[in-house]
């Protein structure tokens, strides 16, 4: 009682060190979780006052402490906003690998976990700044993600989008690939 422990909701650090009120060097998915604990006390409980430290002073008025950590909330809802964009536009291919058959990826119209209209075709996907690449299922009609009704654009889906890169041996338009090993 009468103790930010802002830092344990989030880490889940518990102990003397882990109970304090800063939040700097939060991870995302950290400052995520502070953002549900507060919706949840928002949406539950009534306040009664506020605690003087470092997000509100004596007059009960925020810091720029608090103005900081609602800025680092508020970019990691919107980097938590991008990736689920980017799920929807490339969701992870299925895959299995047996020694006797080698691996296959394949698209689904749910795989990734993502219900669509379309099934797509596996393509690998590079992230800028890392160094593998992960197999997305890629839609390869209508236009680009995004552009909806563009006639600027060729009517292949997302398949010209510089991050792609067809896997070796497979058709171009295949819904599956499989690769030996």
């Amino acid at each position: 009682a009468g103790r930010d422990a802002t830092r344990a909701f989030a880490s889940g650090d518990f102990t003397p060190a882990g109970l304090v009120d800063n939040v700097s060097g939060l991870s995302p998915p950290e400052l995520l979780s502070i953002h549900r604990w507060l919706s949840f006390y928002r949406d539950n409980y009534e306040p009664v006052g506020k605690l003087v430290g470092r997000f509100y002073d004596e007059d009960g008025a925020p810091t720029e402490a608090l103005r900081e950590a609602e800025a680092a909330i508020e970019e990691a809802l919107r980097f938590q906003a991008e990736s689920e964009q980017k799920q929807q536009q490339f969701p992870a291919c299925n895959s299995e690998w047996s020694p006797a058959k080698g691996t296959r990826f394949w698209c689904s119209r749910q795989s990734g976990g993502v219900h669509r209209d379309w099934a797509g075709v596996p393509r690998k996907l590079y992230s800028p700044g890392s160094q593998g690449s992960r197999c997305v299922c890629v839609r390869s009609s209508g236009p680009p993600w995004g552009q909806p009704g563009s006639s600027q654009h060729s009517h292949r889906g997302d398949l010209e989008n510089p991050h792609l890169e067809q896997y070796e041996g497979c058709h171009p338009l295949a819904e599956q690939c499989v690769l030996l090993t």
